[in-house]
């Protein structure tokens, strides 16, 4: 669909292109940089590189990792334990908040047990999880949802919490019932607080994957990176949280998608 805009307009939106390609192109060259300075302290023994591993011999072990067979199957263990552990977390956050903002009263009196379990170190419930889920990616994923289900309740109860407050009191006054209001006006008005909330779960979600992985696991990226460490094969513990890096990365990318995708629907 072609756009007719006047020429400050458009001027405008070349610049803002132009900014945006050169945030790209600056980004990829700290990257580079970075990996190139990494490169060279270990390549000239300034450090040694059986501590501080270095690109090409992450890259090594990467495709070492390949050709065996067993890269893939870590990356989907870790993957299926994150993914499933953020959606039930998520969801189950969401309704959370729901009923808090819904009653007062069951929010006066479940808010103090909430703020005190966010608080609680969960990895300090770890031996509990092992005796109620076994040793399984059951234990995992809910070491994943205790971590990320907390945050998502208290950011979306916040959100609600703070709708408008003269437009609660106008749909009251035209007659709205709770219900109403509710899908009105706090659920649309809630957008960025549940796209804040996404972001934050990601990087919450791979915290109690990878944790519950460092508890008790068999396989996946976690259990990678205790392993390479108990036998000092660092190049391994630094492959694995590189790739670590890239997923969650990419995650992180899916939610930014859709943040633009409900944004350009709510602007509609």
């Amino acid at each position: 669909m072609k756009h007719d805009y006047s020429k400050e307009h458009a001027l405008f939106l070349r610049r803002r292109k132009r900014n945006i390609a050169l945030v790209w192109a600056l980004r990829a060259a700290v990257l580079i940089l970075l990996f190139g300075l990494w490169e060279l302290v270990t390549a000239c023994g300034w450090v040694d590189p059986f501590l501080m591993s270095s690109p090409s011999r992450i890259a090594k072990t990467i495709a070492s990792l390949y050709r065996d067979g067993s890269l893939f199957y870590h990356i989907g263990v870790t993957l299926w334990e994150t993914l499933a552990g953020f959606a039930v977390a998520v969801v189950v956050g969401f309704a959370a908040a729901l009923l808090l903002w819904w009653s007062e009263t069951v929010r006066k009196v479940l808010e103090p047990y909430i703020v005190v379990l966010n608080a609680l170190p969960k990895i300090a419930l770890g031996p509990l999880i092992i005796i109620w889920f076994g040793t399984g990616s059951e234990a995992i994923v809910f070491m994943t949802v205790l971590v990320g289900v907390i945050v998502a309740t208290l950011n979306m109860l916040a959100a609600f919490i703070e709708t408008d407050q003269n437009k609660l009191l106008l749909m009251r006054s035209m007659g709205a019932n709770k219900l109403q209001i509710l899908w009105k006006l706090v659920l649309p008005s809630s957008y960025p607080a549940v796209i804040s909330m996404l972001k934050v779960n990601v990087g919450m979600a791979w915290i109690g994957s990878i944790m519950g992985e460092y508890i008790v696991s068999r396989a996946g990226l976690g259990y990678l990176i205790v392993y390479g460490g108990q036998v000092f094969k660092l190049d391994l513990v630094m492959s694995a949280t590189f790739i670590l890096c890239l997923l969650a990365a990419g995650m992180y990318a899916l939610v930014v998608l859709l943040e633009k995708v409900l944004l350009k629907d709510k602007d509609r």
